[in-house]
Order: C-alpha cells, then structure tokens, then sequence
C-alpha cells in the first residue's frame, strides 16, 4: 500500500449557499452571465461555469437535512452559514470590461487591485453576500 494519494484531475463542482435561490439566480444568470442547467425550488440551483466546471448553489436550510431512508441520491447533509468565496478565472485584457459591464449592472466594486506579482483582481458581493473575486490566472504564478 502507498502513502502517496492517487493524482486528481481538477475541481469539478464549487458550492456556495444562499437561501433566496431567485436572487442567487437571477445574479449568475443575468449579472453574471451563467446559465443554470438545474434547479430543484427551496433546495438549489446548479450553473456551468466552463467545460467540466459547476458551480453549486444550495439553500443551506435544505441541504442541512439528511436523506430520507429512500432516498434515490443519498448525499450526505451539508451546507455552510455566512459569506463564502468564488473566484472566476478572466483574461487579464477582460477585466475592464468587466469593470464596466458590472457599474453598468449596479454592482459594487468592492476591491480592484495587483497583487505583488503584477496580476489584478476584481471582488464584489453576490446577494447572499458571497465574496466573488474576478481573477487573470496568473495571480497563482
């Protein structure tokens, strides 16, 4: 037996949680621009960010409860309370645009700044208060 675990292949699925899913949606979707692909009402609603790429938003009042005994998806109870983080990846020649396109939505920039090594990120709040930073890549370089 090894000590050394199996290689991964990269994040599949981010969650974050937000108990009014309409805002949550309407926010990805139209401010955003990610299309959800499923939704289940009071419980989540599930968007594409990039090929292979999800980003899960759970109403963490709903996930915190176990699956009944019958279950079909026995997913475990889960969920968070409080802000949480997303970053999304963004060409660095994209990030004013972004700037703009989210003014224009009447979201508030909270930070726009270069980290040391010359890459610039952008953060806002989504309406559960989730802290969503727009990125170049190259801030982990």
């Amino acid at each position: 037996m090894t000590q050394t675990p199996p290689p991964v292949l990269g994040t599949l699925e981010s969650a974050l949680y937000a108990e009014d899913l309409d805002a949550a949606t309407a926010f990805w979707r139209d401010v955003m621009g990610l299309e959800p692909f499923q939704t289940v009402p009071g419980r989540h609603v599930f968007f594409r960010v990039a090929l292979g790429q999800v980003l899960l938003v759970f109403n963490p009042a709903a996930t915190a409860q176990p699956p009944k005994p019958d279950a079909r998806l026995p997913v475990p109870p889960h969920g968070a309370r409080g802000p949480g983080h997303f970053c999304l990846a963004v060409a660095p020649d994209r990030l004013d645009a972004w700037r703009d396109h989210l003014e224009v939505k009447g979201i508030p920039i909270e930070a726009d700044f270069r980290w040391p090594n010359g890459a610039r990120s952008i953060y806002l709040r989504d309406p559960a208060g989730n802290s969503i930073e727009l990125a170049d890549p190259a801030i982990w370089s």
